[in-house]
C-alpha cells in the first residue's frame, strides 16, 4: 500500500498512456547552480511507525526510504536491480542466495551483515511481534512455526528456519515453495536491514526491539535521523557522509507532519514548503494556473477503494455490496471532482502491472441506478450509510459527493465521518471498530498483480483491515506465486481477481497518477510509482 502502500492521500489520475508517460518538467528555476548542503522540505500525514517491519503506508515509507536502502529497486522497466545487494541468485525459485556488497554501514558504524537481514526478518515474522508487515514472510520455509493457526498459542520457534549465513556478506532465503517475483518482492520495505543497536539484545530470542529506536532510526541509507521523530510535527534527516550508494545531491530533507492538506498546499504556495506530493482535490481547478511549470504529473500505481468491513451484518451480503457499488458513478465524480485528473476504476489491479485486464468487475461496476435500487431493496440494504475517511488525506470532496449519489440513487441517508489521521483510521479498522464504509488507498509495493491481490485480500493479509477471507481465492494465490513463470503465474492471479468481482470486498474507484507541486526553491521534482520523492534527484537552487 514502495511501499507498499496504504496511501493516505486522494491518488490523483494514470496518464491515458503510461508507457508513453514523461516523469514531469524539472519544476523550480533552472538558473544557477545545485546548493549540495541545503535542505528540501516535503509534507506527509503522520506515519503509523518509523520501523520497516510495522510501515506499510506511504508517508512513513517516504520517511523510511531516506534512512535505509534497499537490496534491489526498479528500473523504468519496472525489472529489479541490486542496490544493496551485490548479487541475488536462485536456480530453482525456492532457494535465493543474497550476496552483500561490501563497505556498507549502519549510520551508528555497525557495518552491515548477513545478520543484519536475518535479525530484522526475523522480528518481523514472529507473531507476537504483530507487525504489520509480518504477511510479507509468509512465503518464507518456518513461517508457520512463528505463527500459529491459533493466535493465542506460544510459537513453537523463534527463527525462520529458511534463513541461513553463509558468511557475514552471504546468506540464503529458502521458501516454502517457489516464487518466481521473489527478487522483486526484496524491493519492499519490511526487507530493510536493522543493526544490533535497534535490539535490546541483538542475540536474545525472540528478538525484542529497543523501546528508543522508533523515534530515532538508524538505517543503512544515504541520510541518518537529526534528532528525533517530532509526532505530528516533523522528521528530519540529514545527509549520511559515510553511505556507500549514490549520494544525493541535497544536505538533508525535513518532512513536515499535516494533518489538513489545504494547509499544505497553503504553505508551498506561500514558499514554505518545497513539495506537496499530492495537490489537494479543492485546489485541482486553480493549481496549474497558480505554480505554473512547478505543477507536475507522473505516472503512480494508486488504486482508490471504498471497503466494506465485511465482519459488519449490514454489508454481509455480496449483492447489498454490489448494488453500492452500482450506484456511484465513477465517471461523474472523476470528471466533476477530480477535474478529469483521475481515472473511473473498473478493476482490483493497476494498468502499471503485467496481467492488468480492463472492467474485470463487469456489471457491478457499471453505473445503473434502477438495478441498484432494485437489488439493494431485494436485499435488505442499510437505511443509513457512512463513509470514514481520514481529514488529513483531502477526501472531504469526493467522499460528500459519493454520499449524495446514494443518497439519490439508493434512497439511503449517507454522511462522511472524518478521522483525524490515516494511522488512526487504520488502528480503529484492524480493531473492527464501528467505523462503516472506509476509504482506502494502495501503492504497489513491487510490481506484480500479486501484490495487489495478497496483502489486501488473502485471509490474514497484512492490509486485510476488512475481514475477507476465501479459501479459493488464497489457494489461486498460491499456485500462482508457485508457477514457474510470470505468464503462469498470472493466469492464477486472474482467476482469483475474478472471485473478488463476484464478491466485491471492497468497490475499485479510481486510478491515480501522481499530481504534485513544487517550490521556486527546488528543481529536478520526481515522485515515483510508489509515490515517493526521489531524494537522489532533488535539487536545491542555490
Amino acid at each position: 500500500m514502495q511501499v507498499r502502500r496504504l496511501a493516505a492521500w486522494a491518488a490523483l489520475p494514470l496518464a491515458v498512456t503510461l508507457g508513453l508517460s514523461a516523469c514531469g518538467k524539472s519544476g523550480g528555476s533552472d538558473s544557477g547552480g545545485a546548493n549540495p548542503n541545503g535542505v528540501v522540505s516535503i509534507g506527509i500525514a503522520e506515519p503509523k511507525h518509523l520501523i520497516p517491519s510495522n510501515t506499510s503506508e506511504t508517508s512513513g515509507s517516504q520517511v523510511l526510504a531516506a534512512l535505509f536502502a534497499p537490496l534491489v529497486d526498479f528500473d523504468e522497466a519496472n525489472k529489479p536491480f541490486e542496490v544493496a545487494a551485490q548479487e541475488i541468485s536462485t536456480t530453482d525459485n525456492k532457494t535465493w542466495t543474497i550476496k552483500l556488497k561490501d563497505g556498507w554501514t549502519f549510520h551508528n558504524g555497525e557495518p552491515v551483515t548477513a545478520d543484519s537481514y536475518i535479525n530484522a526478518w526475523n522480528y518481523a515474522a514472529y507473531g507476537p511481534n504483530a507487525q504489520d508487515n509480518n504477511y510479507f514472510f509468509d512465503k518464507v520455509e518456518g513461517y508457520k512455526d512463528l505463527n500459529p493457526a491459533d493466535a493465542k498459542a506460544t510459537p513453537t520457534a523463534t527463527t525462520l528456519s529458511g534463513l541461513k549465513k553463509v558468511d557475514d556478506k552471504t546468506f540464503t532465503v529458502t521458501l516454502s515453495a517457489p516464487f518466481s517475483e521473489f527478487k522483486s518482492q526484496l524491493g519492499y520495505t519490511a526487507y530493510y536491514p536493522l543493526p544490533n543497536s535497534a535490539f535490546e539484545s541483538a542475540t536474545a530470542s525472540p528478538l525484542v526491539i529497543a523501546k528508543a529506536y522508533e523515534d530515532a532510526p538508524v538505517g543503512n541509507g544515504p541520510f541518518k535521523i537529526k534528532g528525533t521523530w517530532q509526532h505530528d510535527a516533523q522528521v528530519e534527516v540529514e545527509k549520511y557522509d559515510g553511505f556507500a550508494g549514490t549520494k544525493p545531491s541535497i544536505g538533508g530533507a525535513l518532512f513536515k507532519i499535516y494533518q489538513n492538506s489545504d494547509a499544505e498546499y497553503a504553505d508551498l504556495q506561500a514558499n514554505n514548503l518545497d513539495v506537496v506530493k499530492q495537490i489537494p482535490t479543492a485546489a485541482l481547478s486553480t493549481a496549474q494556473g497558480d505554480l505554473g511549470e512547478r505543477y507536475q504529473t507522473s505516472p503512480a500505481s494508486t488504486l482508490q477503494v471504498l471497503a466494506f468491513p465485511t465482519f459488519d451484518k449490514r454489508f454481509a451480503k455480496a449483492e447489498v455490496r454490489k448494488a453500492i457499488s452500482m450506484a456511484i458513478d465513477r465517471e461523474e465524480i472523476a470528471n466533476k471532482v477530480f477535474q478529469g485528473s483521475q481515472k473511473a476504476a473498473y478493476s482490483f489491479v493497476s494498468p502499471v502491472v503485467a496481467g492488468y485486464r480492463d472492467k474485470t468487475c463487469g456489471a457491478a461496476c457499471e453505473f445503473n441506478a434502477t438495478e441498484a435500487k432494485k437489488l439493494y431493496t431485494e436485499n435488505d440494504g442499510p437505511k443509513s450509510i457512512n463513509i470514514t475517511y481520514n481529514a488529513d488525506g483531502g477526501h472531504q470532496e469526493w467522499v460528500d459527493a459519493t454520499c449524495n449519489q446514494l443518497k439519490a440513487n439508493l434512497g439511503v441517508e449517507c454522511v462522511g465521518t472524518p478521522e483525524a489521521k490515516f494511522a488512526d483510521l487504520l488502528t480503529k479498522a484492524k480493531a473492527k471498530k464501528e467505523i462503516g464504509m472506509f476509504r482506502m488507498g494502495w501503492v504497489m509495493d513491487y510490481p506484480s498483480m500479486e501484490n495487489y491481490l495478497g496483502p489486501l485480500y488473502s485471509t490474514g493479509g497484512s492490509s486485510n483491515y476488512y475481514g475477507y477471507s476465501n479459501p479459493t481465492f488464497d489457494n489461486l494465490l498460491k499456485e500462482g506465486s508457485a508457477a514457474p513463470t510470470q505468464e503462469e503465474a498470472i493466469k492464477k492471479y486472474q482467476q482469483a481477481e475474478d472471485i473478488l468481482a463476484q464478491e466485491m470486498p471492497v468497490l475499485p474507484l479510481r486510478f491515480g497518477q501522481n499530481v504534485f507541486g513544487s517550490s521556486t526553491k527546488v528543481k529536478d521534482v520526481h515522485i515515483d510509482l510508489f509515490n515517493r520523492v526521489d531524494l537522489n534527484k532533488i535539487q536545491i537552487v542555490s
